[in-house]
């Protein structure tokens, strides 16, 4: 009976452990249904990481204002053997804390709280002054986040720091960077926290249910920070560790029968 014990605390039910399922009393989406997103307008924040990109049709102003795409200047460093996303930290443009970039030359612009579309407004607006207006046509701005940087802590395989380079991530991108959830995780009480202007919200996000594909936190933003708390099967040393539950009780039993053997 003891030596079954352990093998009944690992038990973890799939119910716990599978991702999207179709929960009893709420509304089904069915598989080949279209599932309509719920994205809101990301606004840039602090600590943001910009790409910013600035030609004219005239050369001196592209020496002057000309910014290099990221990836070309990567090579320039070396980059081969950095982090995912440092080419942005290297040579991307930082938010600071009172929500502005600093550009050559044109000098600072105030970015936070707009979209980059309304970003590349605001500094084709600045560099306005520095053209004739039969000018301003021929010249192009370029904003774009420089990555989506992201953290997982907890229970997932290969928590860290990632970056993803692309301008949309969802959840499930980076539960797969992090090497996957463990077994052990609370699929159904992962912590997504989320900088706003203000300060931090933390929101609670259900895994196991197909409904997060239309929650509004299903894409990620940069600076998010996931967690995922353990079952309470890791508390009794179940999951993973029951091998060495098992092996610390088999080995308590030979002791034990080896002692009657003498007794005897």
């Amino acid at each position: 009976m003891l030596f079954c014990l352990p093998l009944l605390l690992s038990c973890i039910s799939n119910r716990k452990v599978t991702y999207l399922q179709n929960i009893k009393n709420e509304q089904a989406l069915l598989p080949d249904s279209l599932i309509r997103f719920s994205i809101s307008n990301y606004v840039i924040k602090y600590k943001d990481i910009l790409d910013v990109k600035i030609k004219t049709t005239v050369p001196e102003m592209n020496v002057l204002f000309g910014l290099e795409d990221p990836a070309s200047k990567a090579a320039q460093l070396g980059s081969s053997n950095l982090p995912q996303g440092d080419i942005y930290y290297m040579n991307g443009y930082n938010v600071d804390s009172n929500g502005q970039i600093k550009l050559p030359f044109i000098g600072k612009v105030k970015l936070a709280g707009l979209s980059t579309d309304e970003a590349e407004e605001a500094i084709s607006k600045k560099l306005s002054g520095f053209f004739k207006a039969s000018s301003l046509e021929n010249l192009y701005v370029r904003v774009k986040l420089g990555g989506i940087g992201f953290s997982t802590v907890g229970e997932f395989n290969k928590p860290g720091r990632y970056t993803i380079l692309q301008e949309r991530a969802t959840i499930f991108d980076a539960i797969a960077c992090s090497g996957d959830l463990t077994v052990q995780a609370k699929r159904d009480k992962i912590i997504l926290i989320r900088q706003y202007p203000g300060g931090i919200k933390l929101h609670e996000l259900n895994l196991n249910e197909r409904s997060i594909l239309t929650s509004p936190y299903y894409f990620i933003q940069p600076n998010d920070q996931i967690y995922a708390s353990p079952l309470k099967t890791r508390e009794l040393g179940a999951g993973n560790n029951v091998s060495r539950a098992l092996q610390v009780l088999v080995s308590a039993l030979s002791v034990a029968v080896i002692v009657i053997g003498f007794t005897r």
